[in-house]
C-alpha cells in the first residue's frame, strides 16, 4: 500500500475510534446511532447534488452495502449495550480484516504478499487479544462482537468492488450509500415512537450535538476508506483501518476511564507492528 494512503487511512482509523466513542460514551446508544444517522444523511443528500452519478454497474453495490450498513448499525448499539468499548469494538473490528481478505479473494479475486499477510495477521491476533487479555466475555455479547465484526466484512467487501466499478466516482457512491442511514430514524420512530427522539433536543441538547458531530466524523472516516479500496487491496486497507482499535484503548483509558492491562498494552504494540507490515 502506498505511504500516502496508509497515512489517510491511519487518520480514517482515528476518526473511526473516535466517533464510535461517542456513540459508547451517550447513555442511549439507539438514540445516538439515530441522530448520528441523521447527521450522516442530511450531509450524503447536500453531497449528492454537487456530484455526478456513479457508474450503472455500481448501483447493485450500493443499494446492498447501504442495507447491510444500517444492520451493522444496529448490532454495533446491540454490541455496546453488552460489553465495554475496550472489549466490544476490539472484537467486532479484530474479526473483520481476515474475513475480508478471504472475501476479497473469493469475489475480487485479489492476492496479497506474505509480508501483508503477515501484517493482517498481526493486526487481527492483536486487536482479538486486546479484547480477550484478562476478560470474561458472555456467550451473547461474544456473538453480538463477532455479528458486527461479520456485517464490517461484509460492506468492506461490497465497497471495495463496488467502487471499482463507479468509473471513479468515489465521493458519489459514498454519498448515496449513505443515503440509506435515513431508515434509521423510521426503524426508531417504528419501535419507540416520535416523542422520545425530539425530547433529547429539549432536555439535552449536548448529547444530540455530540451524536451529530460523531455523524459528521464517521461520513469522512469511512468515506476516506472507500477512496483508498479503490486502489489498496481490501484486506491491507481492512487492516490497517482496524488499527483504530489502538486509538479506541486509548479513548477507553483516558477519557472513559475504563482499565487497560499492561499485556492489553502489548497487544496494542503488536498492532502497530503489523501496521507498519502493511506499509512495507
Amino acid at each position: 500500500m502506498l505511504s500516502y494512503t496508509g497515512g489517510v487511512v491511519l487518520l480514517a482509523a482515528m476518526l473511526h475510534a473516535s466517533w464510535n466513542a461517542m456513540l459508547h460514551g451517550n447513555r442511549d446508544r439507539f438514540l445516538s446511532m439515530t441522530w448520528m444517522s441523521i447527521a450522516i444523511a442530511v450531509a450524503a443528500s447536500f453531497v449528492i447534488l454537487s456530484n455526478p452519478l456513479p457508474a450503472i454497474a455500481a448501483w447493485p453495490y450500493i443499494v446492498a452495502s447501504g442495507l447491510i450498513h444500517i444492520f451493522y448499525n444496529v448490532s454495533l448499539v446491540r454490541s455496546y449495550r453488552r460489553n465495554d468499548l475496550a472489549l466490544a469494538y476490539p472484537i467486532a473490528r479484530g474479526s473483520s480484516p481476515l474475513l475480508v481478505t478471504l472475501g476479497a479473494a473469493l469475489f475480487a479475486h485479489e492476492a496479497i504478499g506474505p509480508m501483508h499477510v503477515l501484517g493482517i495477521a498481526m493486526i487481527s491476533g492483536g486487536i482479538i487479544a486486546i479484547a480477550l487479555l484478562g476478560r470474561h466475555v458472555s456467550r451473547g455479547g461474544l456473538l453480538a462482537a463477532l455479528t458486527t465484526g461479520a456485517t464490517i466484512a461484509l460492506y468492506t467487501v461490497i465497497d471495495g468492488i463496488g467502487v471499482r466499478l463507479s468509473d471513479g466516482q468515489s465521493i458519489a457512491y459514498t454519498a448515496w450509500m449513505f443515503l440509506f442511514y435515513w431508515l434509521m430514524p423510521v426503524l426508531f420512530v417504528a419501535r419507540r415512537g416520535i416523542a422520545p427522539l425530539w425530547k433529547p433536543l429539549r432536555e439535552d441538547p449536548l448529547s444530540i450535538v455530540s451524536s451529530l458531530a460523531g455523524g459528521l466524523v464517521s461520513i469522512a472516516a469511512y468515506g476516506i476508506v472507500i477512496w483508498a479500496l479503490q486502489s489498496g487491496a481490501m484486506g491491507a486497507v481492512s487492516a490497517l483501518r482496524e488499527t483504530s482499535v489502538v486509538f479506541a484503548v486509548l479513548i477507553g483509558r483516558m477519557v472513559l476511564r475504563e482499565q487497560v492491562s499492561k499485556t492489553r498494552w502489548l497487544a496494542c504494540v503488536v498492532v502497530a507492528a503489523g501496521a507498519v507490515c502493511l506499509g512495507l
